[in-house]
């Protein structure tokens, strides 16, 4: 049986607590290192990140620099004499001072198959460039945006139902199972690193509300997935007679031409746009200051009929 690694944690989000919950159990997490509370909700009181909450519930220690740079804070992380840093979606640059600090290096758990979707949202980049899978792969971190050497990597398809918070599930899940199945590998010597392959290397742009406004000279196709892909943030909109409306939940339908942006047909299952090509049916839709509804119940108190308009702002 292996003995338990002595690891500094650094993550923020949900995704990274599942990875924390994961090591609890099998390892000893020395430390936590997570993002300053942030303002949330409508109140904007101060809110802990998730992995702050679970590292508080398992009595750890927990850090909360606003940046790793300083001696003060890494001779305090050299104090714990932890034999690894494993790192999730944590969100703060990692020094090199840092990176070398460790026997065992730092561990980064990245929600892609590297070396596609380097960079801050590989999980929606992979819904919106319409790929068929993506996964999870441990690397090895240095000084780069995500190039270090892969360790191991995950695989999980892509459906068409995925949106970008469905498949955050379950990569965070495959993440968890990822990490421990790798520092395993690690303590019986059969982790190798593999370097990745630059040439196939694709970046994540961080996700900015204005993209999500939707375009409907795009195809429908397109506009499907990014439906998917900015559920639950920042989610897709578009403007009908001057009133912004989100759509939650859209799908494509084929052989219908129009107008981009004309209502084609109303119906209890969803309002039916023309785009560019083919035609996307609206599904679950919001306007301000009220939830999100299905369409049957959306068009009771918002007048749509065909020949109407949506358009892109």
């Amino acid at each position: 049986m292996d003995i338990p690694l002595k690891i500094i944690f650094a993550g923020t989000p949900h995704f990274a607590a599942s990875a924390l919950e994961a090591l609890l159990a099998q390892h000893v997490v020395v430390a936590v290192l997570t993002q300053p509370d942030r303002p949330a909700g409508r109140g904007q009181h101060l809110s802990a990140s998730p992995v702050k909450q679970l590292a508080l519930a398992h009595g750890l220690p927990v850090l909360q620099p606003a940046s790793l740079k300083s001696a003060e804070l890494q001779q305090t992380l050299a104090s714990y004499a932890a034999d690894i840093m494993v790192v999730a979606a944590y969100g703060l640059i990692l020094p090199q001072a840092v990176l070398g600090m460790f026997h065992h290096g730092c561990l980064n758990i990245h929600a892609s198959l590297l070396p596609r979707w380097r960079g801050a949202a590989p999980i929606q980049r992979a819904i919106l460039a319409g790929d068929a899978e993506t996964g999870i792969t441990i690397m090895r971190m240095d000084a780069g945006l995500d190039t270090g050497a892969m360790l191991l990597k995950k695989s999980c398809p892509i459906t068409t139902q995925d949106t970008a918070q469905s498949l955050h599930d379950k990569l965070a899940q495959l993440g968890a199972e990822a990490i421990v199945e790798a520092l395993h590998a690690l303590q019986q010597g059969r982790l190798a690193d593999v370097p990745q392959d630059e040439t196939q290397a694709t970046y994540a742009a961080k996700l900015g509300k204005a993209e999500a406004q939707i375009n409907w000279a795009d195809t429908a196709t397109q506009l499907a997935r990014a439906v998917r892909a900015y559920n639950p943030f920042p989610i897709a909109c578009t403007t009908f007679n001057a009133t912004p409306v989100k759509i939650w939940q859209a799908s494509a339908r084929d052989g219908l031409t129009g107008k981009p942006g004309t209502v084609l047909a109303v119906e209890k299952n969803g309002i039916t746009v023309a785009c560019g090509q083919g035609a996307l049916c609206l599904e679950i839709l919001q306007r301000p200051n009220a939830k999100a509804l299905p369409a049957a119940q959306f068009i009771q108190g918002f007048a749509v009929h065909p020949g109407d308009c949506f358009t892109s702002a």
